[in-house]
């Protein structure tokens, strides 16, 4: 008896079971992309580039370093800045990678633009210069993000100069 009950309900599942194989996507890729992560071996040098570049102005720096879902890596203060330039240095950084568009050109074209003025008022937004977003192959896999160099301009030459080309991972 218990054979002949499991035998039925087997008959009549095997079939909602099949059907439903047969509507899966062929391909898992389907549903996943392949992504590149930044290590915090590549935060600490990227950080160490941006320092670099801020010495060859005269400038202490606070720099961030963001991975594409937003996490901070690495957030780091110069001697001397001032404590609010490290919180400014993350939000440069989430405000690159959010946008996807150095924060230099992202505030200038804001202002200009009634259409966008109020991007300046989202909460985790800064727009002021010095976030650069982080490509490698065509991706925006993370940003940089720097405080206290002395200006927008500064900043952003500064953000800039972290790159690691050699590994394909570049700022615009």
């Amino acid at each position: 008896m218990k054979k002949l009950v499991l035998g039925l309900l087997g008959a009549l599942l095997l079939p909602g079971a099949v059907a439903a194989q047969a509507t899966r996507p062929a391909a898992p890729t389907t549903y996943l992309a392949p992504t590149a992560r930044l290590t915090l071996a590549a935060a600490l040098e990227l950080a160490a580039r941006a320092r670099a570049k801020a010495a060859t102005l005269n400038q202490q720096v606070s720099v961030a370093v963001v991975d594409a879902s937003g996490q901070t890596i690495l957030l780091t203060q110069g001697d001397g800045v001032g404590p609010h330039n490290t919180e400014a240095a993350r939000r440069k950084a989430y405000t690159a990678l959010s946008t996807k568009t150095p924060t230099l050109l992202l505030g200038r074209n804001a202002r200009a633009n009634p259409d966008t003025q109020n991007l300046a008022n989202l909460p985790e937004l800064l727009l002021l210069g010095g976030g650069v977003p982080l490509r490698y192959q065509g991706q925006v896999i993370g940003a940089v993000g720097v405080a206290g160099g002395g200006g927008a301009e500064n900043d952003d030459l500064i953000g800039r100069a972290a790159s690691l080309p050699e590994a394909g991972i570049t700022t615009p």
